[in-house]
Parts: structure tokens; sequence; C-alpha cells
């Protein structure tokens, strides 16, 4: 029988989200791997906070893949981002700043990586609840995904199975900004803003108004609402 390794593989964006998940995974003491992403969006600057969190919580590893996405969404593209929009009105339906299979790629960077490192937790930041309009972070594309690997890998297929975590999925935003709280994150070093002017959150998109509100709803300040452009 395989023991489970001590290792976990965190997919760090620099976000809130996966930042609250980093820390998760260093209360937890596993040997952490981080991965992230440089795929051409208009908020790279994300990727100097995921360095800042990274070695903040004491990551093993550290490494960002280069990708040339092939465009199609707001985030990588000449469209623009919609702001101000009331949050509760923002329409369910998948956003313009949906990347086409964003999360269907880094999974799978994810699992090449993993199975290399012979890691079996996979850890990830998709929430469900606050924002659904994107289809790759539902818990259905997570468990198909899941699956998927652990019948198409020798590291699967010999038994010594993928679990792809999302600890955030069903919570709130300010339920997740409580726990990071808890777990000593420090805000300040997470972006979450989709169009950022230089290193500063718009304050004005979705994703800052959701981040706001969810500041608001736990009772917090946010430290960067100061820096708001």
């Amino acid at each position: 029988m395989h023991n489970k390794s001590n290792k976990a593989l965190v997919l760090l964006s620099g976000g809130l989200d996966s930042s609250v998940v980093l820390s998760i995974c260093s209360r937890k003491k596993y040997q952490i791997y981080a991965i992230s992403f440089d795929y051409g969006q208009r908020h790279k600057i994300e990727l100097e906070n995921a360095r800042w969190q990274a070695n903040y919580f004491n990551c093993k590893i550290h490494e960002i893949f280069k990708i040339e996405f092939y465009g199609g969404s707001a985030l990588t593209d000449n469209i623009e981002v919609p702001q101000n929009r009331s949050v509760e009105t923002i329409p369910d339906d998948i956003p313009i700043t949906y990347v086409p299979s964003r999360n269907i790629v880094f999974l799978s960077y994810a699992c090449g990586y993993a199975e290399i490192n012979d890691i079996d937790n996979i850890y990830l930041g998709v929430n469900s609840l606050d924002y659904s309009g994107y289809p790759d972070c539902r818990k259905e594309f997570i468990d198909r995904f899941e699956d998927l690997i652990n019948n198409s890998t020798k590291k699967g297929l010999e038994g010594r199975k993928f679990k792809i975590n999302t600890p955030l999925i069903n919570m709130t935003k300010a339920q997740i900004i409580q726990l990071g709280k808890n777990n000593n994150v420090n805000f300040a070093m997470t972006l979450s803003c989709y169009n950022p002017e230089k290193k500063y959150p718009c304050g004005k998109c979705d994703s800052c108004l959701l981040r706001q509100r969810g500041f608001e709803e736990a009772g917090l300040k946010d430290p960067l609402k100061n820096y708001i452009i």
C-alpha cells in the first residue's frame, strides 16, 4: 500500500483566495510546493505577491510557468473589464473575464508536476459561492477532473491516487477572509483586482467589489483600501 506523502502542491496566483489556501497547508504542516502561472494576464503584478506569499509561508519550492494563452478574455485581451456593477446584480452567466479552459490547463500542469514529485494532494482556491459564473470553479468540474487524472496517469492507475482539495469552494468571501486572518495571512500582499494600475487595485471591477464586501461583512479593514486608484 502506498504511504501518503506529507507534500502538498498549491496553485498560487498571489490573490486573496490562493494565499488563504497556502496558509491552510502551512497550518497542516505540509511540505509545500507552489506553482504559479504567467499567462499574459493584465494583473500579472499578482505574481510578485505569489513570490512573497511563497517565501512567507516557507514553501520548499515556488515555480512560475509561462503559458502563451490564446485570448478570448478581458483578462488577457484588449477587452474592457466590467466596472462599477452592484455586487447584488452581477449576472450569473459566464463573464467576459472567463479565460477559456484556464483551470483545465493549470490543473493539467499541476497533475504532471505532482506526479513527478510524488505529491498526492493538490490544493487550489476555487470558490463557487460568492461568484459562480466560472464553469471551471464548480465542484462538478473538480470531481470529474480528479477522476480523469486518476484514470489517466501511471500514479493513479497504480493506486497512488491524487486528491484535488478545494477548501474554500463553499465559503463566502467573508468566511475566507476571517479564516485568513486566523491563519496570519498578510492581506496587504494579496491582489484581487482584474485591472490594476501598476500594483494598485482599481476598486471598481467585480473582483475588487466582492473583496470589499467580504471585508465589510467580516468586520475587518482591507489594508489595500487606502491604495485604490
